[in-house]
């Protein structure tokens, strides 16, 4: 069940960037809306900087 749920969390969530990033490149240009990706990934490096949790809470 909780496989499900992230599964269809992850699709959504998919379907609804690719609306924004559609609606983005309609009002600026495909290009940008490339340039602009090339660049999440470096969000997710920002990880490194969310704080530890504590090992009781764990």
């Amino acid at each position: 069940m909780i496989s499900g749920v992230f599964f269809g969390v992850a699709f959504g969530i998919g379907g609804l960037g690719a609306a924004v990033l559609g609606k983005l490149a309609d009002h600026t240009s495909i290009a940008f809306v490339y340039q602009l990706c090339a660049f999440l990934p470096a969000i997710g490096l920002l990880a490194v900087f969310l704080p530890k949790m504590p090992k009781a809470v764990r």
